[in-house]
């Protein structure tokens, strides 16, 4: 419910809800933590909150989009409250994140390559070693992400590395 008075419009935690797409519970969290200042309360002891924060809201939610954790936006948003511009720091905080998605991609793309050797091999080795020692079971028992140990069968040996 929207209403007017002395310090603007304002609304309640449900409409700031529904206009800025974060639930209630996380709104309330949010304040809890400071990413969202302490609304003013109605005589009903109502939030009372301010157009202002549906915007503040939407860039919390699209910067956790992103992947920036809860610390990085406060700074950003604290920045922002002193009256100076963010936008350097969030570029930073926008490079940091990217280096750390290419280096998570990069593990994916690793990881990737190890589960294909890993299942290549495995199927070339028995699939009725019950106890686990010379098969595929085997591969994946030894499996490191830096190496795969050698896993013998009866009539040879495997050595195969995964780098």
């Amino acid at each position: 419910m929207l209403t007017s008075g002395k310090k603007g419009t304002t609304m309640q935690i449900g409409d700031l809800a529904a206009e800025s797409g974060v639930p209630a519970k996380t709104i309330r969290y949010y304040e809890s933590v400071g990413l969202l200042p302490l609304p003013a309360r109605a005589a009903n002891n109502y939030r009372q909150y301010r157009a202002s924060d549906i915007a503040r809201l939407r860039f919390i939610a699209s910067a956790r989009g992103l992947g920036i954790g809860l610390t990085e936006i406060a700074t950003i948003l604290a920045a922002r409250d002193q009256g100076v511009p963010p936008c350097d720091q969030l570029l930073g905080t926008l490079d940091t994140q990217l280096a750390a998605l290419d280096q998570r991609i990069a593990d994916l793309l690793a990881l990737r390559e190890d589960l294909h050797r890993i299942r290549t091999l495995g199927a070339e080795l028995p699939r009725d070693d019950l106890a686990g020692v010379a098969c595929v079971c085997a591969l994946v028992t030894t499996y490191r992400a830096d190496r795969l140990t050698s896993v013998h069968r009866e009539e040879d040996t495997v050595d195969e590395h995964l780098r």
